[in-house]
């Protein structure tokens, strides 16, 4: 069962199973028991989003040299222990459950969640 990469608030997929939000900030205007129901997500963990900072510096790439300097600042907060333990984690989960990953940006190219399909690749989980 892989792992999709799913922007948040947009209609679930069949067998998309249980939606994580990986944002710094809880979508506005909607109250927390409707989150999973307007198909924000089942569970909010933003220890998988960028540091407020670099959210920031996402936000305000114009080039791809400022994206790229982003990204890579972006996998540098993901190394860190706990981080990267979620990440080994989801990766093996990904052959067993079905679960999703997303975050509210239009564009997966221009979005933190195109790291971390990266990085979830990198360790070995399966990706739709």
């Amino acid at each position: 069962m892989p792992v999709r990469i799913v922007r948040l608030g947009t209609k679930r997929l069949p067998g998309e199973g249980t939606r994580i939000g990986t944002v710094r900030r809880l979508p506005r205007g909607v109250r927390k028991e409707r989150y999973a129901a307007e198909n924000w997500f089942d569970v909010w963990y933003p220890e998988l989003a960028p540091s407020a900072d670099l959210v920031k510096r996402a936000q305000a790439a114009a080039t791809d040299a400022q994206w790229n300097g982003f990204a890579k600042s972006f996998r540098a907060e993901m190394n860190a222990p706990a981080a990267s333990r979620t990440l080994d984690l989801l990766a093996a989960l990904s052959r067993d459950a079905a679960f999703s990953v997303g975050c509210y940006c239009e564009n997966e190219a221009r979005c933190h969640r195109s790291v971390l399909r990266d990085l979830l690749a990198e360790r070995g989980a399966e990706l739709a």
